[in-house]
Order: structure tokens, then C-alpha cells, then sequence
């Protein structure tokens, strides 16, 4: 068998902002139960939110945690104005600006943003 991501799971704080935050980045809301959404990513990934307290209890560990984890999610656009979009809206949803997008040496073009409940998202064009 070979190792793939069907869908990635992000416990959150509240899930009507979480939702409202993510269908304005263009997410699709497939599911929606007061304790878990599912959204269509495209290209057949997969997304779900669950709250922070049932995702610890569904994994048997503690919901108290912070810092960062050492895991950020990229999406890659076509452009520089796309870009800038992405961010935009991820602000005007309710996430927060956590690296501005600038140049980068490797000839992209990226930013880092925050969703509601921290979780980093890389903005950036492929070169």
C-alpha cells in the first residue's frame, strides 16, 4: 500500500468562523454537523474541522497545547496578484497576516497567513 493524504483533519476553536473563514478562501462546505464539516479542497483533497475538544478526545490526548508544531499547509497559485488575493480574502475572513509576501531568492513569491485558530498557510507561486 502506498502512503497518501485523503484528508487532513484541524481541530478549531469555533466552527462557524472556522467555516466562514475557509468557504472565503473558495473552499466547498461538503458535510456540516454541529461538531464536524467537511470541504472540498480540489484536485480530491479533502478537508475537516472538527471542534479542538472532540478532535483531542477522538485522539486520546490532551485539547491543551501550544506553540508551533512544525507543520504549515502551501498553496501554490499562479501568480503574484493571486497572491496578494489569497491573503486578502484570508484577512477580510478573519485570519491574520503572519509574513508579509515578498520576493523570495529561489524567484517566487510568498506570504505566510494565519487562519482563526493559527493554523500557518504558505501563499506563494511556484517560481
Amino acid at each position: 500500500m502506498t502512503l497518501q493524504v485523503t484528508t487532513i483533519m484541524l481541530a478549531v476553536e469555533d466552527m462557524d468562523r472556522s467555516k466562514k473563514f475557509y468557504e472565503g478562501l473558495g473552499a466547498k462546505l461538503g458535510q456540516d454537523f454541529p461538531n464536524f464539516a467537511s470541504f472540498e479542497l480540489g484536485g480530491g483533497s479533502a478537508m475537516g474541522i472538527y471542534p479542538i475538544d472532540w478532535a483531542a478526545k477522538d485522539a486520546g490526548v490532551s485539547a491543551e497545547g501550544e506553540g508551533f508544531r512544525g507543520v504549515s499547509f502551501h498553496f501554490i497559485v499562479d501568480s503574484q496578484e493571486e497572491v496578494d488575493e489569497v491573503i486578502a480574502k484570508a484577512v477580510a475572513g478573519g485570519g491574520s497576516v503572519v509574513r508579509e509576501a515578498e520576493g523570495a531568492g529561489w524567484g517566487g513569491y510568498f506570504g505566510y497567513i494565519a487562519d482563526p485558530d493559527g493554523h500557518l498557510w504558505k501563499i506563494a507561486t511556484a517560481a
